[in-house]
């Protein structure tokens, strides 16, 4: 993810979230949304890990309880050339990982309990090579940013749906005067969650592609990572995670939504199936 598409990315992003706050308080909702997404900008860049990690409140892992992944990890970013990230336990059984932070310098990788007692060696190790080529390509920054205004924009069309409803009283002169744009508001903040949610569906796929390709590479051993998400797969769909906001399904390595879930119609993340045979035509 290059830098163009990564301010694309936001610009886009930052847009939406305006017109989110206008359609919650009019011009002035749309400049004081204008300059808390400039703010919420600076701060995700320089925090958007810690918001993450609490979300799901991850500790950090340390060498003596797991020195098996720390071994795993060190070798790896040694033969990518990175440097050691940090590593965090999310206290969840449901198998899953995903990286975060904002640089290769300031990287976090994150494992679930579930992962680290369901997969072999081999298979653990094609999941870490995985987050760390994520970090390598430098696109795990604009996943946490993308997850964190996403989340934003949806719980101000959030509030401005139920201001609407229990608040309208204070707008009933409006209203009337101006029945359409009304319409066009409530409109406009059904569609706004929605066209987020689509942003981060077009940059995500590409990316799981490209981060199971490259972290193959990197391990060597495209079996190994075929082989994890064919069990993250199975796992996955009977022990969904207990997620704490939909807009960050996409950090995750398979998609932690549950499989009767109406939002995997629009899953973030490509077929399972997809991603196995391409690894396995590495072979």
């Amino acid at each position: 993810m290059n830098i163009t598409k990564t301010t694309f990315l936001l610009a886009l992003l930052t847009v939406l979230f305006v017109l989110a706050g206008g359609a919650l308080g009019g011009q002035n909702g749309m400049v004081t949304a204008f300059i808390f997404a400039l703010v919420m900008n600076v701060v995700t860049y320089f925090f958007c890990h810690k918001m993450v990690l609490m979300l799901y409140r991850a500790q950090p892992l340390s060498e003596g309880d797991a020195p098996e992944v720390y071994q795993m990890v060190r070798e790896l970013t040694m033969k990518a050339s990175l440097p050691m990230p940090q590593i965090y336990l999310i206290p969840q059984e449901a198998p899953n990982a995903f990286a975060t932070g904002r640089s290769p310098e300031h990287a976090v990788v994150a494992v679930t309990r579930g992962i680290m007692n369901l997969l072999d060696k081999e298979e653990l190790k094609g999941v870490l090579g995985h987050e760390l080529s994520h970090v390598r390509n430098r696109d795990i920054l604009v996943s946490t940013i993308a997850a964190t205004i996403a989340g934003a924009i949806s719980m101000v069309a959030n509030m401005a749906r139920w201001g609407m409803m229990f608040g309208g009283g204070r707008r009933s002169d409006n209203d009337r005067n101006n029945p359409i744009g009304l319409i066009l508001s409530i409109v406009l903040l059904i569609l706004l969650p929605f066209a987020a949610m689509l942003i981060q569906l077009a940059i995500s796929r590409t990316r799981e592609y490209g981060a199971d390709e490259s972290g193959a590479k990197l391990t060597g051993n495209p079996r190994g990572l075929a082989s994890a998400l064919r069990k993250l797969q199975m796992y996955s769909q009977k022990r969904p995670m207990t997620i704490s906001n939909p807009a960050t399904a996409h950090l995750f390595i398979v998609n932690p939504l549950s499989g009767k879930n109406l939002l995997r119609l629009f899953s973030t993340h490509p077929p399972i199936e997809e991603r196995i045979q391409r690894l396995e035509k590495m072979v």
